[in-house]
């Protein structure tokens, strides 16, 4: 059986428009880079039916033309943040309490990387978050 706390559920991803424009309209929000990764984040007021920390992926169409590759850009990236969320999961929830985190990652390269690669970058990335939070 799989670690509960190892999932990434559909409550956890960002879906709604407003919290899409809210992130990246909205002058709260703030940034950062580990290439080919870039993190724009914003800290909100948690609500009770939402969970502290929700995400999104995007990678563009000007970077990978073919759908596959973006897709498998997106799984990497998905996976990679599973693996390595709960420091920020636990970070978010004992210091941060009454608030919620969102976060976009988006892809910045014009080339696939091995998942090794993207995992690491990741790791970098989250570590930096909590630091800046």
């Amino acid at each position: 059986m799989a670690d509960a706390r190892a999932t990434l559920g559909r409550r956890e991803r960002i879906k709604s428009r407003k919290q899409v424009e809210a992130l990246f309209e909205g002058g709260n929000s703030r940034s950062m880079a580990a290439f080919p990764l870039r993190v724009v984040y914003m800290l909100t007021e948690a609500t009770a039916e939402e969970p502290p920390v929700q995400m999104m992926v995007s990678v563009s169409k000007r970077h990978f033309k073919h759908a596959v590759q973006r897709n498998r850009v997106k799984r990497q990236v998905r996976e990679a943040y599973r693996l390595n969320k709960q420091p920020l999961h636990d970070h978010i929830v004992s210091k941060q309490p009454g608030k919620a985190l969102w976060l976009a990652f988006i892809w910045q390269a014009d080339k696939l990387f091995a998942t090794n690669d993207v995992t690491t970058n990741m790791q970098r990335l989250l570590q930096r978050l909590i630091e800046q939070l």
